[in-house]
Formats: C-alpha cells, sequence, structure tokens
C-alpha cells in the first residue's frame, strides 16, 4: 500500500520544517545570522484511470522540501564599545580568506590575531586593499588587512609651514613683531623656529626666520626676505611661496633642515591698519611629527582603516573590501557564518563599501540576527500540528491494514 510511503514524505519534509525552525530558534544571537524557511511541493502523482469525459484520475503520492530560502533583509544594529566590531548598513558582505579559499560573511564581530592580523572569530583573514604611505590603492590585489599594533611611526621633519597673521600697518618703521612656531626635524625633534618682522617703509615689512641659538651651527639659506603689501593688505610679493629655507648643522645630529613657507596656500600674511603695535598672529600649520607608538584603529563608513599614533597623527592602513552577488538566494552556506559563491548565486562583484550599491560600514556596531522569535514560535506550531497529522496517518492506515488483515482470517 503507498498509504504509508505518503504519510512518511509528510513526516519527513516536517521534519526538516522543523529542523530549520530550530535552527533559527538557535541562532537567535548569532551575529547577523539569516532566517531561513522551509517550503514544500507536492511530490508527484499516479494516474488511476479517467473519468466519461477523458479528465485524469490521479492520486498524489506525497510531499517534498522544494527549498530553504533565506531572508537576507537586514537585522537591527547595535553598537558596541570594541572597534574591531563592524556592520553593513545596506547590502553587501564582507569578504574573508578561509585557508586559500575566499567567501562571504555578513558578520563583523572581527578580532585581531598575535599579529595584527584582522580575523573573524573562527580565524579568517578578513580582506581589504592595502595602503602604501597613507594612500589606499583599490586597483591592488586584496589580501588580509593587518593592524600595525606593535609598530611605531617614524618621525618626519617639517617640510612645508604656514602662519595666519596680520601685520598692523599703523605701526612705525622700525617697529617689529614676532611669530613662533614648532617644527620637527629629521629625528623628531622640536624646535621654536621664529619669524621677526620689522616695518622697514609704508606697506613693507622685513622677515628674519631664526632656531634658538645651538640648535644648529651651519649658515642658514633664505632665511631672510622682504613682504610688501597693496594699498588694501593683501600680499604682492614674494609672488610665490618661499622655498628652500634651511638650517645646516643640527646639532641634534639631524639632517640639514629645509622648510617652504606657504603664504599663499593658507590665509596667510596680511597687512590691516589697527591700533599701533596690535599686530597678531592667530595660527600657524606644519607637516613634521615627533616619532610615536600605535595607539588604536577605526574605521569610516567608507571602509577605511585609519590607524592612531601618541604623536597624534593617524595614517591609512588600508580599506575594508564589500562584495555583492546578483543571486544571494544563491549562495551555500559553509557554516562559521560564511558563505560561497555557486553558479546559481554568480560570481562576487568585489569593490569598496557605498560604492555600486554596496552597503556602508558602521564602526563599533555590530548586526543582529533577524530571527523574529514570535513568527519562529508560530511557525514551530504549526509544523508541530502537520508532523502530528502525518503521524496520525501513519497510524491509521495501520489499522486498516490491520482490519483487512483480520478479514483474510
Amino acid at each position: 500500500m503507498p498509504s504509508f510511503s505518503i504519510a512518511l514524505t509528510g513526516l519527513e519534509a516536517n521534519s526538516v520544517a522543523l529542523d530549520t525552525i530550530g535552527n533559527n530558534l538557535a541562532n537567535l544571537n548569532t551575529t547577523a545570522f539569516k532566517d531561513q524557511t522551509a517550503s514544500f511541493s507536492d511530490l508527484f502523482y499516479q494516474n488511476i484511470g479517467n473519468t466519461g469525459s477523458g479528465n485524469a484520475l490521479q492520486v498524489g503520492l506525497g510531499t517534498q522540501v522544494a527549498g530553504t530560502n533565506t531572508d537576507f533583509s537586514q537585522g537591527s544594529l547595535s553598537t558596541t564599545t570594541d572597534s574591531t566590531d563592524m556592520a553593513l548598513n545596506g547590502s553587501g558582505f564582507f569578504v574573508v580568506d578561509q585557508s586559500g579559499l575566499e567567501q562571504l560573511t555578513r558578520a563583523g564581530n572581527f578580532q585581531l590575531d598575535q599579529s595584527g592580523n584582522l580575523i573573524t572569530t573562527t580565524g579568517d583573514g578578513v580582506m581589504g586593499y592595502a595602503a602604501a604611505n597613507g594612500v589606499v590603492n583599490t586597483n591592488s590585489p586584496l589580501t588580509t588587512l593587518q593592524i600595525p599594533v606593535d609598530e611605531t611611526q617614524a618621525a618626519q621633519a617639517t617640510q612645508n609651514f604656514g602662519i595666519t597673521a596680520n601685520l598692523d600697518a599703523a605701526t612705525a618703521v622700525g617697529g617689529a613683531f614676532s611669530s613662533t612656531i614648532t617644527v620637527y626635524d629629521s629625528l623628531g625633534q622640536s624646535h621654536a623656529a621664529t619669524i621677526n618682522f620689522s616695518n622697514t617703509a609704508a606697506n613693507t615689512w622685513s622677515y628674519a626666520i631664526s632656531l634658538p641659538a645651538g640648535d644648529s651651527t651651519g649658515v642658514p639659506v633664505n632665511t631672510t626676505g622682504t613682504l610688501t603689501f597693496s594699498s588694501s593688505g593683501a600680499l604682492l610679493t614674494p609672488l610665490s611661496n618661499v622655498t628652500g629655507i634651511s638650517f645646516p648643522g643640527m646639532t641634534d645630529g639631524a639632517s640639514t633642515l629645509t622648510m617652504n613657507w606657504d603664504l599663499y596656500n593658507t590665509a596667510g600674511v596680511a597687512q590691516i591698519g589697527q591700533t599701533v603695535g596690535n599686530s597678531t598672529a592667530t595660527a600657524s600649520t606644519q607637516d613634521g611629527f615627533a616619532s610615536g607608538s600605535y595607539q588604536s584603529f577605526s574605521v569610516n563608513s567608507a571602509g577605511v582603516l585609519s590607524a592612531a599614533f601618541s604623536n597624534g597623527q593617524t595614517q591609512n592602513i588600508g580599506q575594508i573590501a564589500v562584495a555583492s552577488v546578483t543571486n544571494v538566494e544563491g549562495l551555500t552556506l559553509e557554516g562559521g557564518n560564511n558563505y560561497r559563491t555557486t553558479a546559481s548565486s554568480g560570481a562576487a562583484s568585489v569593490g569598496t563599501p557605498g560604492a555600486g550599491g554596496r552597503g556602508t560600514i558602521e564602526d563599533d556596531t555590530l548586526e543582529q540576527s533577524n530571527v523574529d522569535i514570535s513568527t519562529e514560535f508560530a511557525n514551530l506550531i504549526v509544523a508541530q500540528r502537520a508532523f502530528e497529522a502525518n503521524s496520525k496517518t501513519v497510524t491509521t492506515f495501520d489499522t486498516v491494514t490491520q482490519e483487512t488483515i483480520n478479514m483474510i482470517r
């Protein structure tokens, strides 16, 4: 009798449904887990004859699991206090390297290993674009991103400096004003560079740049000159920035300190009439710094990783890669929160966050599971009742079979 096999297909299909619901509930707190639903279809039919009008008489022979559908809608985002935690706000997947195989994940609960590599909780390397000297190259091959946890940023000598200053036009000839700016040599040692201004004529000031006595022993180069202003106070000469300012023979053993004075790319120097002796310098800029040790890192919405150092500097160290696929339902679940592309899903299109319809990165944030517990409990009751109904069908068929055997007796 086929009756038993019909009921058994129902039991098997609903058992899969119960397993799927149980797995959803088990992963209720799994980072970025995506809810699944088992869908059924009828199995096949047996033709047992035709009606008088020629219509086929068919008897169904059971059911089967047609597929498990995954809900890829975004889970809620929860803030954390760990910079290694990241969430994708929008579509797409993080790209990870599992023993040389490229896989995808939505789970951004990353960690750092002993070498500073950014990895998943299962040890897969988080992939992205490397940076060289603070510049990310998105045309380079993907690589495991590494945080410079034990590194020291080398010192950088000042190459460019500038001040925002106003020289009081009412200052008498011979009147002076000075402004000091901290600059750094190649060893990262700081020096207080002083710019002395002296009014030599109407709308004309001379300047002299110096370091403290004893900081250098050589003859300074290009450290003096003249500034002229228009009647409205705008700087007329020099016509461009002052370049090649040099202090050779640094007594601490550093290389010759060579700098450029940026007169035109910042607010610069102007001359506006004020109260006599009221020249001012309100701001200064320079691009040198001392050496510094690694402190922390952060990531912005575009996935760019920046390391912060104890010298107050930050440097780009890489950029998170994000992948998208045409058919997300075609992805194969690999466990460990990972997915693998298939012919059905199509190849992954990898790029930067926020580009090409890919989601952006939320730092110090994790995506939660999108499982809805109330929906799962409702589905659990339905699947349970269906399983019980098919069980009842088996016992009923068993009773009928027993009665048939008794008739023969």
